[in-house]
């Protein structure tokens, strides 16, 4: 009778997990494998809890006797409340994907970049150090202030065809304060005064709020990296800078550029260093570093 007993008891515990091992499997996509095992074994050990008692029972007289044995609904409640509080936070969404630029030029535009790269070092740097040593920071910032606030128009236009005329208003007010209150633009007052940021937009970016993408990369010499679309986004801000209507020569042009370079570089002279010094391969991760920036520019307007 014992032995009978405990045949019983098996049984009525087997077909007393059953329902849980449904719900464990309608679970599956909800818990892990661990939490559902760990549930079912708690099911597993208040039946027999439940069931030991029967061994020295009178109840079990016959097969027809057998008490019936229910599950709590506060049970069944507390297994489907632990099988989801253990399921895994939902993955953070996943950050999107870094986008390349292609480069079908890569042997031209390496060999421009080593150009550039020689000129750099050999020309350029040379002579913004020397520069740096005769004129003062002070001085040196006021030039930078002086042709920020020329190419306004530049920086205007765009915003308004890019359809920001907060942006618009803001260049325009930041002229007038410059203008006036800076002489000429030699001083940032509307910034230091009246914390009026410059808003730095251009053809290229203009041209890529309106969908065009960069296309492909293009190292240009002299003027360093750049895409097709910003190229030609290039050629669209030279229509738009003061300096090109005036009536002088093109090559006093070409030097008051030149000297607007030297003056900028002699501001940031170790930057392009730090880059090729921390780079496996400085010309990738200038094309990269450069496609990020504009994209991130655009995004960002």
């Amino acid at each position: 009778m014992k032995t009978l007993n405990w045949v019983f008891a098996v049984l009525i515990l087997c077909l007393s997990l059953l329902p849980g091992l449904c719900r464990a499997e309608d679970l599956t996509s909800l818990s892990s494998e661990a939490s559902i095992s760990n549930s079912l074994l708690d099911e597993a050990i208040w039946l027999a809890v439940a069931i030991i008692p029967l061994e020295n029972s009178d109840a079990l007289a016959s097969p027809l006797s057998i008490p019936e044995i229910s599950i709590p609904v506060s049970q069944n409640k507390g297994f489907t409340q632990v099988a989801v509080a253990n399921i895994p936070p939902k993955a953070a969404k996943a950050e999107e994907p870094v986008s390349m630029i292609a480069d079908p030029l890569e042997p031209i535009n390496r060999a421009f970049f080593q150009f550039n790269d020689k000129l750099y070092f050999w020309v350029l740097k040379p002579a913004a150090s020397g520069y740096k040593v005769i004129f003062p920071e002070v001085v040196r910032v006021s030039v930078r202030n002086f042709f920020s606030n020329v190419t306004t128009p530049i920086r205007l236009v765009n915003c308004l065809l890019q359809g920001n005329f907060k942006c618009g208003g803001t260049e325009t007010l930041r002229f007038l304060v410059n203008t006036t209150l800076g002489i000429a633009g030699f001083f940032d007052p509307a910034k230091k005064e009246f914390n009026i940021e410059k808003k730095d937009k251009d053809f290229g970016l203009t041209l890529g709020v309106y969908g065009m993408g960069s296309i492909f990369y293009i190292v240009l010499p002299i003027l360093g990296p750049s895409s097709l679309r910003d190229a030609v986004g290039y050629l669209g801000d030279l229509s738009l800078d003061p300096l090109t209507y005036l009536p002088i020569s093109t090559w006093i042009k070409i030097g008051v550029k030149t000297y607007d370079q030297v003056n900028e570089t002699s501001l940031r002279i170790g930057e392009y260093e730090d880059l090729k010094e921390s780079a496996i391969d400085p010309y990738i991760a200038l094309k990269d570093a450069y496609h990020q920036y504009r994209e991130n520019k655009i995004r960002g307007r």
